[in-house]
């Protein structure tokens, strides 16, 4: 069941989007906004094999039947700021935990440091909400992705000052939301 709701998730996820985010800057005081158009798409066995490769993982029996995609996107932020970037995604659920799934989130390149990235993921097939978490060098990234319906999702992002080893998270730098809508062809 809880695999079927993860790829069902994902199945949703491929396509075109167009979201609106709003960021808070908290060591600043500045809140911004943006647009950002983006693309999902399932990724081959091949390119799945080269992304655990660009993370140093072994190679899988099941690769083929594990969530993988590649995501491009172009944003403008109200001050005229450009950011565009393509990276390959791979998720390995590792247990399943009264019908939650958690496992390693691998990228072959990472948002906040150019560089291949394992995160963990957490997914909850009753709210359909992928939560990530990534460690980078200066900041811990909370990432959340609910699905409302198939053409709608809801994104929270916390981006907290990285705390010593073994303290908690409790000192937020970032805070974003956005609505993404995908687009859907009017040749349909």
């Amino acid at each position: 069941m809880s695999m079927e709701r993860f790829r069902y998730f994902f199945e949703c996820c491929v396509g075109e989007w167009v979201t609106e985010r709003t960021y808070h800057y908290l060591t600043v005081q500045e809140v911004e906004r943006s647009r950002t158009e983006f693309a999902i798409a399932p990724l081959s066995t091949a390119a799945k094999t080269q992304v655990l490769k660009d993370n140093q993982r072994p190679d899988l029996e099941n690769i083929e039947s594990l969530c993988g995609f590649h995501l491009g996107f172009n944003t403008v932020s109200e001050k005229g700021e450009r950011v565009s970037q393509q990276l390959n995604m791979l998720f390995v659920p590792h247990e399943e935990t009264s019908g939650v799934l958690t496992g390693d989130y691998l990228r072959d390149r990472a948002y906040e440091e150019s560089q291949p990235k394992v995160a963990q993921f957490r997914f909850d097939p009753q709210s359909l909400e992928l939560l990530m978490k990534t460690n980078y060098t200066r900041v811990v990234s909370v990432d959340s992705i609910t699905l409302i319906n198939p053409t709608l999702r809801i994104r929270r992002i916390f981006n907290y000052h990285r705390p010593a080893e073994g303290q908690p998270l409790d000192q937020l730098a970032l805070v974003g939301f956005g609505v993404e809508q995908k687009q859907i062809s009017s040749s349909t």
